[in-house]
């Protein structure tokens, strides 16, 4: 007696299944870092009047008397920030919105674009605009130089 194999029979997923999973799949590619700015690229020059808004940080003491990516030495104490991609030596009114504060920065260091920030403050321009205590704050930028 001659035994025949029984068909093979491909189960195929639903086509909500395969909604899901291509879902899922968006979802969790959305939810990476972004690649920081090629440090190659140049330095973006904004236009004086240019307005962004959004989060600020400080940064200072485990920072001070290190370089910046300026090259110069970082002062916790100077009325300076850290943007990602501006060119150093612009000059921007930082406005923390919770206080209506504001204190002229020179763009001296960068940081990397994946922090969900504008821009990362030294310690005298948190304290000049009353972002210490926070940490974090809602900021308006204004280039002015």
């Amino acid at each position: 007696m001659k035994v025949t194999p029984a068909p093979r029979v491909r189960v195929l997923p639903k086509p909500r299944s395969l909604l899901l999973v291509f879902a899922l799949l968006a979802v969790a590619a959305c939810t990476g870092n972004p690649k920081a700015r090629d440090p190659r690229l140049p330095p973006v020059v904004p236009k004086v009047g240019t307005v962004v808004e959004g989060v600020a940080s400080w940064y200072g003491p485990g920072y001070h008397g290190q370089r910046t990516s300026s090259g110069e030495v970082f002062d916790q104490d100077a009325l300076t920030a850290a943007h990602y991609e501006w060119a150093f030596g612009t000059r921007v009114r930082v406005t923390l919105l919770s206080t209506g504060r504001s204190v002229v920065v020179r763009i001296n260091d960068r940081f990397p674009k994946f922090k969900g920030r504008v821009l990362d403050v030294s310690r005298a321009t948190a304290r000049a605009i009353g972002l210490i205590g926070p940490g974090t704050g809602i900021v308006r930028l204004q280039v002015v130089e």
